[in-house]
């Protein structure tokens, strides 16, 4: 009967501590950033009005460029180290919109409105207009890309017009274009196939011996960028306004043959896609309004929010009410982005020490509650007296 009873005592309370240790995890998860932000210069004192920025091939350099023919190289490592700086003369009053570093890392080419075509050169920091650029005069060019073998760059045009770039021929026009605006262009880094996307016309594969070939079902969205981040996948990402996104399958023997898988959106965010960043490891850093990015992985076709906007706001209002132009990556979630006004604002994961702490928390409540419980009731267990003295407390074994 002691025994009997004494599970029945027991069962109740083994019960209750079961459900409070299944309850503790059940806390509703809210989506939070994985980065802290904090500035760390700012180029000028004015708006520059930067469009777009790219890393050097070894990494230890960024161009910028951005409107009135602003171009200025900072270092990737240190860019709040002025002395670091490269301020460049393009002579040119035209808006640069696009940058492209070749290969090799020795140049780069700048793009701009009104058929604006440079070349900077690494090693004495000189811009000169590309031979050919002529044929460009009067097209605002939206976007440069080099392909990965390093013989030819692809221009866009905001007239849909597509040119091809070699240094022995100059500009040449490639048949197959339509007429909206080119929003945007990358190379698959391993294959010299490349996939171009425009605001009205949907996205476009440009084959090794350059067939312009638009894919189907592209073209009831407007596009925003498209990223070949893995080197691995013959897939390249396109990003829509709507926050959708959908996966280019490259044919890597007749690229005419790519398709595209289903799109897909993201239904859990706020705001509007507004431009790409290569991540760190074959990530896709995207770029948000307001002001916000997530990491989009190719690899497992997913993504995952890196910089909330209420975080932003909530840390400087300023500063979160301009664009992001441009994201890269030191390490995987360190690196900095540059805003539209010139603001270099750094990036580091929030610390394991604050995760590890919220963790001990949930433990050292869960340990309050189970340890004095658990030592309890194994001397209540071992313990014939006590046992008895219970039961007679409760009312049970009286003679």
């Amino acid at each position: 009967m002691i025994v009997l009873v004494g599970q029945i005592m027991r069962r109740p309370l083994i019960v209750g501590f079961m459900l409070l240790v299944l309850l503790l995890p059940m806390v509703p998860a809210e989506l939070e950033s994985a980065v802290s932000l904090s500035l760390v210069d700012t180029l000028e004192d004015n708006d520059i009005g930067i469009r777009a920025g790219k890393v050097s091939p070894d990494g230890i350099s960024v161009l910028l460029v951005g409107e009135s023919g602003y171009a200025h190289r900072i270092s990737s490592i240190h860019p709040e180290d002025r002395s670091m700086d490269v301020t460049l003369s393009t002579n040119r009053n035209s808006n640069l919109n696009d940058v492209s570093w070749h290969p090799r890392g020795e140049t780069a080419f700048i793009t701009g409105d009104m058929g604006v075509a440079l070349r900077y050169t690494t090693d004495n920091h000189a811009i000169s207009t590309l031979n050919g650029s002529g044929a460009l005069l009067g097209v605002d060019m939206t976007s440069v890309e080099w392909r990965p073998a390093g013989d030819y760059a692809y221009f866009g045009g905001s007239d849909g017009s597509i040119w091809k770039f070699s240094e022995g021929s100059g500009m040449t026009a490639l048949d197959g274009t339509r007429t909206s605006p080119i929003s945007d262009i990358s190379c698959h880094r391993s294959q010299n196939v490349c996939v171009v996307t425009t605001l009205n016309d949907g996205m476009a594969v440009i084959s090794t011996n350059d067939q312009v070939t638009f894919l189907s079902s592209t073209s009831g969205h407007t596009w925003i960028g498209v990223d070949c981040a893995d080197p691995t996948l013959n897939e390249c990402v396109g990003f829509a306004s709507g926050l959708k996104t959908q996966a280019i399958r490259i044919d890597t023997i007749d690229s005419s043959k790519s398709t595209v898988r289903d799109i897909e959106q993201f239904g859990t965010l706020n705001g509007e896609f507004t431009g790409i960043s290569r991540g760190h490891d074959g990530t896709t850093l995207v770029h948000l309004a307001p002001f916000s990015t997530i990491r989009q992985q190719p690899l497992i076709s997913e993504a995952f929010v890196q910089i909330l906007p209420e975080d932003a706001s909530n840390w400087d209002s300023v500063i979160s009410g301009r664009s992001i132009e441009m994201v890269w990556e030191n390490d995987h979630q360190q690196g900095f982005l540059v805003t539209s006004f010139g603001n270099i604002v750094e990036f580091e994961t929030i610390s394991d020490e604050e995760e590890l702490t919220m963790i001990s928390v949930i433990v050292m409540i869960a340990v309050t509650v189970s340890v004095p419980g658990v030592v309890l009731g194994l001397i209540y267990m071992n313990s014939p007296y006590l046992q008895r003295k219970y039961l007679q407390l409760r009312g049970f074994n009286k003679k």
